[in-house]
């Protein structure tokens, strides 16, 4: 793959551990962006409550809408957010991070299915596509921690996480 290809691939890759680690903060300290600081998750407020019960439609909505609020769902939710963020941003265990990555873009794709402005696609069906790509690319070893990460025992011992 060409030097420029790869760059650019890298710096999707950080772009989106952005987007998946800001959202991470922004929830748990409420940066007045998508969350206020009195609707934080230390304030004591949920996460993914106001999304869920508010924001889907579809016919899943009513099984969405059941989750609101639900403290595993929360947990699940934030270390998905700032574990795929983090992975990400580092450019180490991308597989993981892909995988859950995609299935949580998926997750929220259902919630909201049918998209609003296409029949079929929407900005979570890119996100699936670019995040299965990043382990197929190395997506780690440009701008990334990918040959440090690999060089761990436990990663060598067990190469699911790389």
């Amino acid at each position: 793959m060409a030097k420029t290809a790869k760059i650019l691939i890298a710096f999707v890759r950080i772009l989106i551990g952005f987007i998946f680690f800001w959202a991470f903060l922004d929830k748990v300290v409420g940066l007045g962006f998508a969350t206020k600081p009195n609707a934080s998750w230390l304030s004591g407020a949920s996460p993914t409550s106001g999304f869920l019960k508010f924001g889907t439609h579809g016919p899943l909505a009513p099984l969405y809408q059941q989750l609101a609020g639900s403290p595993v769902v929360d947990w699940l939710f934030m270390l998905g957010l700032l574990g795929i963020g983090v992975a990400l941003l580092l450019g180490i265990g991308l597989r993981i991070a892909a995988v859950s990555g995609a299935l949580m873009m998926l997750l929220i794709y259902s919630s909201l299915f049918p998209p609003q402005n296409n029949p079929f696609i929407d900005e979570h069906i890119i996100y699936i596509l670019l995040l299965l790509l990043f382990p197929f690319a190395n997506a780690g070893e440009t701008l990334g921690l990918d040959s440090w990460w690999q060089s761990q025992a436990v990663v060598r011992r067990y190469p699911w996480l790389r």
